[in-house]
């Protein structure tokens, strides 16, 4: 039997059955902009031939107003049918399914053609809206019906109707914008007829035998968002317009609550879909940080939903669901929620890929093929660097053996296992360790090798990693002062108040470290919940607590401090940073910029601040922690070039990034492919 019989279920919709109960939630991952459709096409199979029972693709525009920025992809022509179907065929051949996302923007389309219910501006896009009149109302509800009659045609299994995040549609639920007075505004009753008449006259397009998701949001977590009751109403309306099924969305993209960040809870907002089950017929699907088997198949085992969308770890794992299936769920690649490479790309132009898996949406491009030549290859360093090369070199049939100093591997993923809000990457640490024992890799730690240690390899690859940078602050040598290192790894005593040096991603880890004391909220959804101020749509309107975040009080008294004079954490990830300075802020935490470090004493930390050195203070604290950046441990490269002995220097050891993983990963993986 099954360890997920849940999970793995057949879901029979009538017209047609899918495989099992997971969906690939959309994605904007930028590969339809490529038009590159072999390229797209090939993204989709790969996922197909993982079995996963149904995929939403990213966003498609059904017009030029509508869609998300100038040069997004759109299905407005008969060129788009035939592009398209060229990854509908490879995903059919591929044995999967795969529907449409139609995608309005409304006011939170990047241009200045985009339309909304009222003219308010969103405070996410520097573009004010167009009041749609009539006449502009139903082209809007054409052109989406319009675009699902082309999505049958290029082959998709169905659409679906992007209604939630805040984008159009949504943007007419809600009176936060939504200002009419006609038969579009008002009332709830004429604030939904627009998401209503679509699916109608999509439904029309297509006939009955064509699946229709419409993606509801079911917890707006902004002022004046939509009531439970509101919820329960569109989505029996939805039902009768002619839905096949009801997927979940959670909070509007302006909402200044995480929804899908590693710090939030797993299934952190199954609950919400739980309240609509049995209030419709249609099947529903729940979705958020749902990124194992065993989460997932709790979700539907509890009844929270009959369906569970999981949409990057499946960037992670292409295989996700076939690994599971064959009862090898800890070889799954896990997601950890980081955004690094997924959403901070797609927000940043750039094509969307996973930190644990550089291959996702390079499938064409970064090969992973046996090699022609076999060798033998030493790796130095079991960061993510070493052990992402070390698989893949022996994916490609080569002898692979890893050294390193510690006595575990990891590298400093092992620090950033540390902090609260970064669970995730404990099971990143147990993935590469279940990888390198079911691949044979040799690994040999508490060995700290020389460059005469290294001969009779082929190939030596130096990933070391980093080391602190020495700040030079005179008294920096006093007991009172501490690295990064101490307190994250060896768990060194902090007093009560700190000065943590060096505002990046380092310092502010640390700094989330010694705020908490006690659960993590990230593993306790009730504290999560209360320190960002979320609440039952029931009780309050949009899901949010009238009295606000209300977080517990910090461990310690914190300053994090910098020198340049800019915004703390300026160079943290584009979706995530404000999410970092919220947390910390809620923690009370200090933020000075600006500072020169004059000195350190018992008393504390000495600075001044500008060029000029003025405005002399003392901070008085217990504990002063230095974060202020690395340098590359270079020292075995350095070593081996003085041998004439040629090396690949990676990772941290290459380029001494803030803990950058991603950049190591992908990197060490492509190396790999090379060799």
């Amino acid at each position: 039997m099954s360890a997920y019989p849940h999970l793995l279920a057949p879901l029979d919709l009538g017209f047609t059955t899918l495989k099992n109960r997971v969906l690939m939630g959309s994605m904007h991952t930028g590969l339809e902009e490529t038009k590159d459709w072999n390229r797209v096409a090939e993204f989709y199979a790969e996922r197909a031939r993982g079995d996963v029972g149904l995929m939403v693709t990213g966003g498609i525009g059904p017009n030029l107003e509508g869609s998300v920025l100038p040069g997004a992809a759109m299905m407005t022509t008969d060129e788009d049918v035939a592009n398209h179907s060229i990854v509908t065929d490879r995903v059919h051949e591929a044995g999967g399914k795969i529907a449409m996302q139609i995608l309005h923007a409304g006011r939170y389309a990047y241009g200045p053609m985009c339309v909304a219910p009222s003219p308010v501006k969103s405070p996410i896009s520097p573009f004010p809206p167009a009041e749609l009149d009539e006449d502009g109302i139903e082209k809007q509800i054409q052109d989406i019906a319009d675009t699902a009659a082309r999505a049958r045609k290029a082959g998709y299994d169905g659409v679906e109707i992007m209604g939630s995040e805040g984008y159009f549609l949504n943007q007419f639920l809600v009176t936060h914008t939504n200002k009419r007075t006609d038969r579009w505004g008002g009332s709830y009753e004429n604030r939904m007829r627009l998401p209503i008449e679509v699916i109608k006259r999509t439904r029309a397009a297509v006939g009955d035998d064509f699946i229709i998701i419409y993606r509801l949001s079911m917890i707006d977590l902004v002022p004046n968002g939509s009531t439970h009751d509101e919820v329960v109403q569109l989505a029996k309306e939805v039902e009768k317009a002619g839905a096949t099924i009801i997927n979940t969305g959670i909070g509007w993209h302006e909402a200044r609550i995480p929804t899908i960040a590693t710090s939030v809870p797993r299934a952190a907002f199954a609950w919400v879909t739980k309240k609509l089950m049995g209030q419709v017929n249609i099947p529903v699907i729940t979705s958020n940080r749902i990124n194992t088997p065993e989460v997932g198949e709790e979700v539907l085992a509890t009844g929270c939903a009959d369906m569970v969308s999981m949409a990057r770890p499946m960037l992670a794992d292409a295989h996700f669901v076939a690994k599971a299936a064959a009862g090898k769920a800890d070889q799954i690649a896990p997601c950890i929620a980081c955004n690094q490479a997924c959403l901070d790309h797609t927000f940043g132009g750039k094509i969307s890929s996973c930190l644990v898996n550089p291959r996702a949406c390079y499938e064409t491009e970064l090969v992973i093929e046996p090699s022609s030549g076999k060798k033998k290859i030493a790796i130095v360093g079991a960061g993510p660097a070493g052990l992402s090369t070390a698989m893949a070199a022996t994916e490609r049939g080569h002898t692979v053996t890893v050294f390193d100093k510690s006595d575990e591997i990891g590298g400093q993923l092992n620090m950033a296992k540390q902090v609260p809000g970064k669970e995730e990457f404990w099971g990143l640490v147990d993935w590469y360790r279940t990888m390198v024992a079911d691949m044979g890799i040799t690994v040999e730690l508490g060995r700290e090798v020389s460059a005469d240690d290294l001969t009779g390899f082929d190939e030596v690859i130096v990933a070391t990693g980093v080391i602190p940078r020495d700040t030079a602050i005179p008294g920096q040598d006093g007991a009172n002062v501490l690295s990064y290192i101490d307190v994250l790894r060896h768990k060194a005593p902090v007093g009560k108040r700190v000065a943590v040096i060096g505002a990046g991603g380092i310092g502010f880890d640390v700094s989330e470290f010694l705020a908490h004391e006690g659960d993590s909220p990230t593993e306790n959804l009730p504290l999560w919940m209360e320190e960002w101020g979320v609440t039952d749509p029931a009780q309050h309107r949009g899901g949010l607590a009238p009295e606000g975040p209300k977080p517990h009080a910090p461990a310690r008294e914190i300053t994090l401090l910098q020198r340049k004079a800019q915004k703390h954490g300026k160079g943290l990830g584009k979706t995530t940073g404000w999410i970092h300075r919220a947390a910390l802020k809620m923690k009370d935490v200090n933020f000075v910029g600006g500072v020169n470090y004059e000195r350190i004493d018992d008393a504390g930390l000495h600075v001044s601040f500008g060029e000029a050195r003025e405005n002399p203070t003392l901070i008085e604290v217990d504990t002063i922690v230095m974060c202020a950046g690395q340098i590359s441990q270079r020292t075995l490269a350095d070593e081996l070039e003085a041998k004439g002995v040629s090396c690949h220097v990676i990772g941290g050891a290459d380029v001494a990034a803030e803990l950058d993983a991603k950049r190591a990963i992908d990197q060490g993986t492509r190396l790999a492919a090379t060799l």
